[in-house]
C-alpha cells in the first residue's frame, strides 16, 4: 500500500491528541490521527466523563435522602447500579461519537490501529486490515497513560479492580478498600461510600489528597469521616490474600501489620505512561519513569517529535493535555505560542465535598521564599451556600505579602470545581489582590466567598 503523506500525525485521540489534530487542521495543516481503541481516549471513555456521570448519580441519591431538609418528601429511596452505569456509558458514548464527528468536520484522516514510529517522519499502523504507512515532518505523541499496578496488588476484575472495573462494576461492593487517595481513589471512594459501601481508604503519605493544601486535606478528611468513611494515613497495603468472595488485606501502619477483610479492592496508586511499542528508544526519545522528557514546548529533543498530555508528565490533567495540544499545533504551523504553565492549571476532584486548587499551597509558597498573606472564608458565612443546604466548605487564598501576587487558591465544598476558574484567570492575567478586591462579585452567589477570602487575607473580610 502506498505511503500517505501529511503535515502532522497525532498518535492517540485523547483530550491532548484530538485537540492537537483539530487545531492543526484549523491552521491549514494536513492532519492524520491514529487511535488504537476509542476516539476520545481514556478521559472521555474511561476517565473524566463517565466518572462524573457516576458521581452525579450518587450526588442526586445523597440529596434525595436529604429531601426532608428542603421541605420535600422522598420515600423508599434506592438505586439501580446497572442503570447508573448504563447512564454513565451512554454519556461517554455520546461524546465519543462527538469526537468522531469533529474529525470529519475538520477533514482529519482517522486511522484505527496500533502505531509505531520506525524512523523520524514515519509512522506504521497495524490495522484490522493489515498495515498502513504514513509520513509527516511532525509527529505528536499523545498516547496517554494507564493505571499503575503494584506487585501482589494486581487487578483481576473480580475482587481487585482498577478504575476501568470500577466504572463497570460486576457488583455493588459491601466492604470496600481503596488503595490511594489521589483524585481517582477519592472519587471512587466517595461514589461507592455514598451508595452505601463500607469504605476504607489507605494512603501511604501522611495525609490524604497529598498534593492539596494541608488545610484542605484536613477539612476533607473530617468530612469523609463524618460520612462514615475510614481513613488510614501513613499506611501501606503489603499483601492481598484472595479467597472466595473475600480479600484479606495486610495493612502496615506504625510498624504493625493488621489484617482486614474486604469483598472489593480498588487500586488507585498512580499511572504509567504508554511508551511501549512506539520505538522511542531507537529514535533517541528520552524517557524517565515511563514518561517522555520534553522541554516547555513539548519538544522531545528529537527533531519533529513532540509529546503531550499524561505521556509527557505531571500534572495528569485532561485540560493540561488539551492546551499542550493547541500549543504544539500552533508551533508546528509556524506560530509563536506561549508555553503552558503548570502552576496556573487547576486541579479538580469531584468527590463530596468537591476539591479544587491552583498554584502554590501555603507550604510551597513559604518553601519558595515568599512572605505570605493568607485569607480564608467558610461556606457557612455565605448566603447562597446556606440556601443551597451546602454550608460545609472553605475558600483559601495565598498572596505574596510584598507584591500582592495571587500565589495560590484552594477550595473545598459544593461546586468549587466551577469556581476555581476565576482564580485561574486571575493568575494568567497576573492579577494582584487590589484588582480582586475591586472586582464586584454578584449576589447571592458562591463566588462571593472568593472575594471574601481575598479580603480576609488583608484584614478586610466583611461577612465573617
Amino acid at each position: 500500500m502506498a505511503e500517505k503523506s501529511f503535515d502532522m500525525i497525532v498518535i492517540g485521540s485523547g483530550p491532548g491528541g484530538y485537540v492537537a489534530a483539530i487545531r492543526g487542521a484549523q491552521l491549514g495543516l494536513k492532519v492524520a490521527i491514529v487511535e488504537r481503541e476509542n476516539m476520545g481516549g481514556i478521559c472521555l471513555n474511561w476517565g473524566c466523563i463517565p466518572t462524573k456521570a457516576l458521581l452525579r448519580s450518587s450526588e442526586v441519591f445523597h440529596l434525595m435522602h436529604r429531601a426532608k431538609e428542603f421541605g420535600l418528601s422522598a420515600e423508599k429511596v434506592d438505586f439501580d447500579l446497572d442503570a447508573v452505569v448504563k447512564r454513565s456509558r451512554k454519556v461517554a458514548g455520546q461524546l465519543n461519537s462527538g469526537v468522531s464527528h469533529l474529525m470529519k468536520k475538520n477533514k482529519i484522516t482517522v486511522v484505527m490501529g496500533e502505531a509505531t514510529v520506525p524512523a523520524k517522519g514515519k509512522v506504521e499502523v497495524k490495522t484490522d486490515n493489515g498495515s498502513e504507512s504514513l509520513s509527516a515532518k511532525h509527529i505528536v505523541l499523545a498516547t496517554g497513560a494507564r493505571a499503575r499496578e503494584l506487585p501482589g496488588l494486581e487487578a483481576d476484575g473480580d475482587l481487585v479492580w482498577t478504575y476501568r472495573h470500577a466504572l463497570q462494576p460486576p457488583r455493588m461492593p459491601k466492604k470496600l478498600l481503596v488503595i490511594g487517595s489521589g483524585a481517582i481513589g477519592i472519587e471512587f471512594a466517595s461514589f461507592y461510600n455514598t451508595l452505601g459501601a463500607e469504605t476504607t481508604v489507605v494512603e501511604v503519605m501522611d495525609r490524604i489528597l497529598p498534593v492539596e493544601d494541608e488545610e484542605i486535606s484536613a477539612f476533607a478528611k473530617k468530612s469523609f469521616e463524618k460520612q462514615k468513611m475510614t481513613i488510614m494515613e501513613k499506611a501501606m497495603v503489603k499483601q492481598l490474600d484472595r479467597g472466595k468472595g473475600k480479600v484479606t488485606a495486610h495493612i502496615e501502619r506504625g510498624g504493625k501489620v493488621e489484617k482486614h477483610d474486604f469483598d472489593t479492592v480498588i487500586s488507585a496508586v498512580g499511572i504509567v505512561g504508554n511508551t511501549e511499542g512506539l520505538g522511542l528508544d531507537e529514535l533517541g526519545v528520552k524517557t524517565e519513569k515511563t514518561h517522555v522528557i520534553t522541554d516547555e514546548y513539548c519538544r522531545t529533543g528529537v527533531d519533529g517529535i513532540y509529546a503531550i498530555g499524561d505521556l509527557a508528565g505531571a500534572p495528569w490533567l485532561a485540560h493540561k493535555a488539551s492546551h499542550e495540544g493547541v500549543m504544539v499545533a500552533e508551533l508546528i504551523a509556524g506560530g509563536k505560542p506561549h508555553p503552558v504553565r503548570p502552576d496556573s492549571i487547576a486541579g479538580c476532584t469531584y468527590c463530596q465535598p468537591q476539591i479544587a486548587s491552583v498554584g502554590m499551597t501555603e507550604a510551597q509558597a513559604k518553601e519558595n521564599g515568599h512572605k505570605v498573606k493568607v485569607g480564608r472564608f467558610p461556606f457557612v458565612g455565605n448566603g447562597k451556600a446556606i440556601a443551597l443546604g451546602e454550608a460545609e466548605g472553605m475558600v483559601k487564598t495565598v498572596f505574596d505579602a510584598k507584591t500582592g501576587e495571587l500565589l495560590g487558591a484552594h477550595m473545598v465544598g459544593a461546586e468549587v470545581t466551577e469556581l476555581i476558574q476565576g482564580y485561574v484567570v486571575g493568575r494568567v492575567l497576573e492579577t494582584t489582590e487590589a484588582e480582586l478586591m475591586e472586582a464586584v462579585f454578584p449576589h447571592p452567589t458562591l463566588s462571593e466567598m472568593m472575594h471574601e477570602s481575598v479580603l480576609d487575607a488583608y484584614g478586610r473580610v466583611i461577612h465573617y
